[in-house]
């Protein structure tokens, strides 16, 4: 247990592929309908959102989970 506490000392930014974001979108209906992938895309490439890294990863693109939850707060707030 020590080992792992001395591991993660600072925790890591956690980041979410596309297809957890688009369900979490669907499943709180966060917009309704859903935006395409292309338009989730380039939320990506746009800026929007911070990513890991400028282009997409092995895992697709990964967009960091405090971006995203900053975003759907000014999509409530506009």
């Amino acid at each position: 247990m020590n080992y792992t506490k001395r591991l993660f000392e600072t925790a890591p930014r956690t980041a979410l592929r596309l297809c957890e974001i688009e369900r979490l979108i669907r499943t709180h209906r966060i917009i309704v309908p859903a935006p395409s992938r292309p338009k989730l895309i380039a939320l990506c490439t746009e800026g929007v959102w911070e990513t890991v890294g400028d282009k997409p990863t092995s895992f697709g693109w990964l967009v960091y989970e405090d971006s995203f939850l900053k975003w759907v707060e000014k999509l409530e707030s506009s």
